[in-house]
């Protein structure tokens, strides 16, 4: 008889907040910052002020990269999403509350997109595409996970 061994994958930093809280979160809790805050100016201001170049990078070529706000936002958003994604291969209770605080700032994303000026930009157009993604992927992982380590029983009723 051959032996199975089950190696758990444990991704965890050490601290409950950063299990918990959405990484997802910290671009739109930025984003949030910036037009509350009047860094961009006016509500009205915002979408031109994230497309205004805010780094210039000059290559190797001799063409220049102009960065923009909205494109650093999204660069960074990008890693955050891959990183929530393993997170939600968990299985442990943690995962359910990150679950459900994903899907309370898709809510209020979806919200402020739709209803709050300032937010109906194409930058947090993504930012809440990939907070729809990340819900979505979250419950799926974790439920395929669930399945996984209950042996894949079937209930029939």
């Amino acid at each position: 008889m051959s032996r199975r061994v089950r190696r758990r994958l444990r991704v965890t930093t050490g601290s409950v907040f950063f299990d918990v809280l959405p990484l997802l979160s910290i671009p739109m809790m930025f984003y949030n910052v910036v037009v509350f805050t009047g860094i961009a100016g006016s509500a009205d201001q915002v979408a031109s002020w994230m497309v205004a170049p805010a780094v210039t990078l000059p290559m190797f070529s001799g063409s220049v990269l102009n960065l923009s706000a909205s494109d650093i936002i999204l660069f960074c958003s990008m890693p955050l999403m891959f990183f929530e994604i393993i997170k939600s291969a968990r299985t442990d209770s943690l995962t359910v509350l990150n679950h459900s605080i994903s899907t309370l700032t898709l809510v209020v994303a979806v919200v402020e997109f739709v209803a709050v000026k300032g937010f109906s930009t194409a930058v947090f157009c993504l930012l809440a595409l990939m907070q729809l993604v990340d819900v979505i992927a979250g419950f799926t992982v974790t439920i395929a996970a669930a399945r996984r380590d209950l042996g894949g029983t079937r209930v029939v009723g």
